[in-house]
């Protein structure tokens, strides 16, 4: 079987359709280009690449706290989609139950548009997802995870860390922020999306300067917490991407099927949510 053919969850990716769904009046960035991805458009990704069941996350370029193209999409998924949705720190929870019954498994923290400080009183938030059993996807850069961390693990709530924590380039993994990123682990309620290298690399694809941080990460948090993304439509990437030489690189760094298996399917299956059977 071609590993384009192997089942896979795609545990982090984007629908930006201005054109069906008009974009915020107040966000800083607004997607173009390449960036814009419609519905129609991942759903030949899907096809093209044994992409089953997906996790959108809302993007806070775009859309901001507007979460109904979000909506809009899991409700045409039919069940094969779940979603991260951007709240407000004060959302109560009938309006995260309602959010969870619509399939969304978690809200988004991105302290790397938002900063670390603006969730500095999210506490009672966190104390709301966790009484939910919802998650929250944090993406942070450089040393950001040392602020958000003794908040995160006080809180009980699931904790999906975003492209493998986005550390600084060239640092190495020996870095604070890095470090708290593994750290986490030992928690056993977090898990990390290895997806985003181009995010904290210097090079160019196939990003051979992330694979210390991705081995790291595979080291600490085993494949049952692991999950891959593809990070879909590549917002403010540096070079054209695709979602295919993606996959040829987890086939580099997992030649058996069964580690695969584990990494696309079986993991992100148990963590989002999904009733695969034997699939």
């Amino acid at each position: 079987m071609s590993i384009f053919d192997e089942p896979k969850i795609d545990a982090h990716c984007h629908i930006l359709d201005p054109a069906r769904h008009p974009y915020a009046a107040d966000v800083a960035y607004r997607p173009a280009g390449q960036e814009v991805g419609p519905f129609e458009q991942y759903e030949a990704v899907m096809d093209a690449y044994g992409i089953r069941h997906a996790l959108f996350v809302g993007p806070n370029s775009g859309y901001g706290l507007d979460n109904r193209c979000l909506l809009d999409t899991l409700a045409r998924g039919a069940g094969r989609f779940r979603g991260i949705a951007v709240v407000a720190l004060d959302c109560p929870s009938e309006r995260l139950a309602a959010l969870k019954a619509a399939g969304v498994i978690g809200v988004a923290f991105n302290a790397t548009v938002m900063g670390t400080d603006h969730y500095a009183q999210a506490g009672p938030l966190l104390r709301r997802l966790a009484d939910l059993d919802l998650c929250v996807s944090v993406q942070v850069e450089h040393d950001q995870m040392l602020a958000l961390a003794p908040l995160l693990l006080a809180s009980g709530v699931r904790l999906l860390v975003d492209h493998c924590g986005r550390p600084t380039p060239g640092g190495g993994i020996d870095q604070p922020g890095f470090q708290a990123v593994l750290a986490l682990a030992r928690s056993g309620r977090a898990a990390v999306k290895l997806s985003g290298h181009q995010k904290f690399s210097t090079q160019a694809p196939p990003y051979p300067d992330a694979q210390p941080y991705v081995r790291a990460l595979l080291d600490a948090y085993g494949l049952d917490a692991c999950v891959w993304a593809s990070d879909w439509p590549f917002l403010k990437a540096p070079q054209r991407l695709d979602v295919g030489p993606l996959l040829r690189a987890v086939e580099r760094l997992l030649p058996d099927p069964a580690d695969r298996r584990k990494l696309w399917w079986d993991t992100p299956a148990r963590w989002f949510g999904f009733d695969v059977g034997g699939r």
